[in-house]
């Protein structure tokens, strides 16, 4: 197998805070060929780069996301939690990701968070496309129904659907979204080789998260993975490397 994906999830989260600047930037330099993060949108209607629904875990304040304005999230430290080096470091808007990613080089595998409305995709993508990424990116979620959205709003983005575990009928699942990828728990990967295989005779690549130990990059290289969602980016670039998967 040559060409494993090396996805540096929500950036290269083992050596700076999730989803930030540094993070994804640090992503770049580490040889990821795609780089995911996740969008939520303010109370204001501005896409911004967050993972939780609240932003108490990661930054110094409190609250839903969805409900503080672009101000209010500004103003918050999203780095100290990580480390003092990363003192000051912000949440990001979606545009300055796009700006950040917008030189030749990895991929982008955008996750939407739900809950998110047709307006709230809309601008999503919108940005992506005044960007001139289209092409670039993968548009997933965990909620059909957003990955729906995504492909009315865009036809021609690739998409990927989030999972926990494979669905019964992931393969017409796949069909019906006209999705790229599917992409679960790595141990549903594990468990289930023979969807592994099914979906990939299907056209539909599985890469699946968050695999950071490296004992279990090889049965899921085995398992016939289209790529790997995790936060050793550098490692898994030079594993991949060694390895002739590059």
């Amino acid at each position: 197998m040559a060409g494993l994906h090396r996805v540096a999830h929500r950036g290269y989260s083992a050596v700076a805070p999730e989803n930030t600047l540094p993070a994804l930037a640090a992503g770049v330099l580490a040889g990821a060929t795609l780089i995911e993060f996740d969008v939520r949108t303010t109370a204001d209607g501005v896409p911004v780069v967050i993972h939780d629904r609240t932003v108490d875990r990661t930054t110094d304040g409190t609250g839903h996301v969805a409900e503080l304005t672009l101000d209010e999230i500004a103003a918050l430290d999203a780095g100290s939690w990580f480390s003092p080096a990363y003192a000051g470091t912000r949440i990001p808007l979606l545009r300055e990701v796009i700006d950040l990613l917008r030189a030749p080089g990895p991929e982008l595998l955008l996750e939407i968070k739900p809950p998110a409305t047709l307006e709230q995709v809309k601008v999503i993508i919108g940005q992506v496309i005044e960007a001139g990424l289209l092409e670039r990116t993968v548009v997933q979620s965990f909620d059909p129904a957003v990955v729906r959205l995504a492909g009315e709003v865009a036809p021609e983005v690739r998409l990927g659907l989030l999972r926990h575990g494979f669905d019964d009928e992931q393969e017409r699942v796949a069909r019906e979204l006209g999705i790229s990828y599917v992409n679960p728990d790595l141990r549903a990967v594990l468990a289930e080789p023979a969807t592994v295989a099914a979906l990939a005779g299907s056209g539909v690549g599985v890469m699946p998260w968050t695999p950071n130990d490296p004992s279990v990059w090889e049965p899921l290289v085995a398992a016939g993975v289209a790529g790997l969602i995790n936060d050793r980016t550098g490692e898994l670039t030079g594993w991949t490397i060694a390895r002739g998967l590059a």
